[in-house]
């Protein structure tokens, strides 16, 4: 299945994977289109980069400060950098090995746009499932989303209380 997953992408191709808070839509970042046009999300609202690893990340990404994103990565958060959503979930090992076999995935819900947090491959809509190239059943997910954290200015902000503990 992760080799299906892999030629999905590598094809322009969605994909559905299991991630530590709810499954993901996931796309190579140049196909990113295929997400807003699944979910029905406003072009205005970018999906975030994710990674299996924080050095994987660093260097896809210019001008991210490792010291600054293993505070909270890998685990249950989004970090808002420079105008740009990172993410390096703790996937599940099937997972990892896709995203690690392509780099870097454009990341996001994988709902339609306002809808609920999918904690099954069952609750992912059926135009959402149909679409993409390839599905990995992670089982049952915590169903809560990533806490998102601006890091721009100053002092980190919560955007979005989720699944990540509040930093102290």
């Amino acid at each position: 299945m992760t080799e299906d997953a892999v030629a999905a992408l590598r094809a322009g191709r969605p994909v559905i994977l299991p991630t530590d808070t709810v499954y993901g839509l996931c796309a190579l970042p140049e196909h990113e289109d295929v997400l807003y046009e699944l979910k029905g999300r406003d072009r205005s609202k970018p999906f975030a980069l994710l990674a299996a690893d924080v050095d994987t990340l660093v260097a896809a990404v210019p001008g991210l400060d490792p010291p600054v994103l293993e505070k909270y990565l890998p685990g249950p958060y989004t970090l808002i950098v420079g105008g740009v959503g990172v993410r390096v979930p703790n996937l599940p090992p099937a997972a990892a090995g896709v995203v690690r076999a392509v780099g870097i995935v454009a990341a996001t819900s994988a709902n339609l746009s306002g809808g609920p947090d999918p904690r099954r491959v069952e609750e992912i809509p059926e135009e959402i499932r149909a679409a993409c190239g390839a599905a990995i059943d992670g089982g049952e997910l915590p169903g809560v989303p990533s806490t998102v954290i601006d890091l721009t200015g100053g002092a980190p902000r919560v955007l979005r209380q989720g699944a990540g503990p509040l930093p102290e």
